[in-house]
């Protein structure tokens, strides 16, 4: 069943961008823990051989006007030195709590942001340095993942960073467009993109990523496509190409003009139309050229490293445990996910940062969410059937035992119902088919256990 198709199936419609589903459960559906739990108590029984290591920099040049990252503009006073001051600190308190009774091992490792490559080279040299000599993470022996933005793609920083073993770097264009950059309201132009692009090809750094949005006010398909075939022309080893959401508290959601009801719903009908529809023109333009799609955002080349996607073979985001450095990062254990407080507005962001930079104790959870074995379904079932892979039905039944489908008979009969499931997939296999992909903002979300989508509607926005 194609997009074009989908709605003779009768059922009721639902709307195709719902959430972005990155990661299960929300941050949003955090909440101060009163018993503030030692992270050595936390870590204690896990396993600690094969962990993902997550280095989180809050600082951008710009915000734009789509961002609803946890970040702040520019950085006064020495506060980047303040936050990696912090950061060590924090390192230091984690790596001691995860003891040395069991092998400590990271498997993957990435920085993000925000903007990592907002600091300096000598700031990027201490961010590797707290990598490796606090946490223990060889750098040159496994994946490591670096965002990047056109400005901030100097020549010295990626020096850095492909001397202290980045294999991959990932560069948020959105647009090759000037006015579509500027109707997103982020301020760049194609010369500045297409530099930045070269500066990284010519550090030589094995994988480039090239971030680009769909659905910008005015938008079309052919500008569409030269965006495409611009990012095509330099041979990139993967393409994320997101549609445009409009999130509370965001440039563009304040710059929006208040209609009513009826109104919105016919705008927002017309919106989503567009947005499948440039969905469908950039898979269909990729797949012709080379690329395998990875899930709805995610597109490698068929040639291209394989180890870009999630880490090494032996790392599984769904199971493996992460551990989160920076107040916007999250950690993992089997029972706990748990970060710092959560913030959109820049606000209530610079002061979440300040409080972070003033922290002395970093050896206790602050917020976060417990889950429990039937969240851990849920998350193993949604992580894996947002994947273009799907999931294979002996892997859930060897850690949990049961099967996805006595477990979550309604969501997967109203998915097949739909049409999402590919019902020529190989026996043992569950996966998604390419509506279904085209759907997966609408079909995570209908995952969401009782519990988390209360939790979610009751967060206050700040």
């Amino acid at each position: 069943m194609t997009i074009s198709t989908a709605r003779a199936t009768g059922l009721p419609a639902v709307r195709p961008y719902e959430s972005y589903v990155y990661a299960y459960p929300h941050k949003t559906a955090y909440r101060p823990l009163p018993d503030r739990p030692a992270l050595r108590e936390l870590w204690a029984a896990e396993p600690k051989d094969a962990l993902s290591l997550y280095l989180h920099i809050p600082f951008c040049e710009v915000r734009c006007g789509f961002c609803n990252l946890f970040t702040r503009i520019g950085a006064p006073e020495e506060l980047t030195t303040r936050y990696l001051d912090a950061l060590e600190r924090q390192a230091v308190a984690v790596r001691d709590a995860l003891g040395d009774a069991a092998p400590v091992r990271f498997a993957a490792a990435a920085f993000g942001g925000g903007t990592p490559t907002f600091l300096t080279a000598d700031e990027l040299e201490r961010l590797c340095d707290i990598a490796e000599k606090r946490m223990g993470a060889d750098l040159l022996a496994v994946p490591l993942s670096v965002e990047t933005s056109p400005s901030t793609a100097t020549a010295d920083r990626l020096a850095v960073l492909a001397g202290r073993g980045t294999t991959r770097v990932s560069i948020g264009v959105q647009s090759f467009v000037d006015e579509e950059a500027r109707a997103a309201v982020r301020p760049q132009r194609r010369a500045e993109v297409e530099a930045a692009l070269g500066r990284i090809r010519d550090a030589r750094i094995p994988v480039l990523n090239i971030d680009l949005i769909y659905g910008i006010d005015g938008q079309t398909e052919r500008t569409w496509l030269t965006s495409l075939d611009a990012a095509l022309a330099w041979r990139p080893e993967e393409l994320y190409l997101y549609p445009l959401y409009v999130r509370p508290l965001t440039g563009l959601h304040r710059l929006g003009a208040a209609a009513g009801p009826e109104a919105e719903a016919l705008e927002q009908a017309a919106w989503d139309e567009q947005r499948l529809r440039l969905y469908e023109v950039g898979r269909d333009h990729l797949l012709a050229r080379g690329y395998e799609q990875v899930s709805m955002r995610m597109f490698r080349r068929a040639d291209a490293p394989r180890e870009s996607q999630d880490g090494p073979e032996d790392h599984a985001c769904q199971t493996d445990g992460m551990i989160g450095l920076g107040c916007g990062a999250r950690s993992y254990t089997a029972a706990l996910h748990y970060s710092f407080d959560y913030a959109v507005d820049m606000r209530e962001i610079r002061s979440i940062i300040d409080g972070f930079t003033a922290t002395e104790d970093f050896s206790r959870a602050e917020v976060g969410r417990y889950v429990d074995a039937a969240e851990a379904r849920r998350r193993h079932l949604l992580q894996s059937l947002l994947q273009a892979t799907g999931l294979p039905l002996d892997d859930y039944r060897a850690r949990f035992g049961t099967d996805p489908r006595e477990d979550f008979p309604g969501e997967l009969e109203r998915f097949a119902d739909r049409g999402w499931l590919d019902a020529q997939a190989p026996e043992g296999l569950l996966r998604l088919s390419p509506l279904g992909l085209a759907h997966s903002d609408a079909l995570g979300p209908a995952l969401f256990s009782p519990g988390v989508r209360a939790a979610m509607a009751a967060y206050e926005r700040k």
